[in-house]
């Protein structure tokens, strides 16, 4: 499976997009601006799938509009609380940032167990903490986790917003990330992939 990334928005956000023969599984889609989208475009080879996303901070869904403007996908999201999805334009004012909510509901999203979307099988690893509703996603076969906020390179998500937790993230962290096999690359929503190994060392957040 291939993973490509594109660092996007004023939040340099990691928006990834996965490749599994000819179909494309979209994670995060945090474009702000139209060049941004027009080159995740240009980097489709197949066919799009849908759009997943590990939790519905701004800005992880500011570039939802632009996909589904052109791309009739379904949208999958954990459904533990969706009140950061509902509440959508408040919360982008608070950062500054003029864009109103959804008139939709996503599909449901587990919050544990085995998810498939066409060519991609994952396991749904429910990592609250920094957000109610965040999900990560774990791709056995690739050895690779996507942990959205939860779990940075030598850092973790913040916990000031709503309902963060910092005991709650340390938990996810310790029960539901660290115990995957050392090996296993991390995807962050921010910044450089690490692995899971190299935080259990080095991760000053969560020993």
């Amino acid at each position: 499976m291939e993973v490509q990334i594109f660092e996007v928005g004023p939040f340099l956000e990691n928006t990834h997009l996965l490749t599994e023969g000819e179909q494309h599984l979209l994670i995060d889609p945090g474009f702000s601006r139209e060049p941004e989208y027009q080159k995740f475009k240009e980097s489709l080879t197949g066919q799009l799938k849908a759009i997943v996303l590990t939790h519905a901070h701004v800005d992880h869904v500011l570039g939802l509009n632009r996909v589904l403007r052109d791309f009739d996908v379904p949208v999958y999201l954990c459904n533990e609380d969706r009140f950061l999805w509902s509440n959508f334009g408040s919360q982008a004012q608070m950062f500054g940032i003029n864009q109103g909510g959804f008139d939709f509901e996503p599909e449901v999203l587990i919050s544990e167990g085995t998810f498939e979307i066409g060519n991609f099988s994952f396991t749904c690893l429910y990592t609250p903490g920094h957000s109610p509703d965040h999900v990560s996603l774990y791709f056995k076969a690739e050895e690779l986790v996507i942990a959205g906020d939860a779990l940075f390179k030598e850092s973790i998500g913040r916990t000031d917003l709503y309902k963060g937790d910092f005991e709650v993230l340390e938990k996810s962290i310790k029960e539901k990330l660290y115990v995957l096999p050392d090996e296993t690359i991390v995807y962050p929503g921010h910044g450089p992939k690490t692995s899971i190994g190299h935080e259990k060392q080095h991760n000053p957040f969560v020993k």
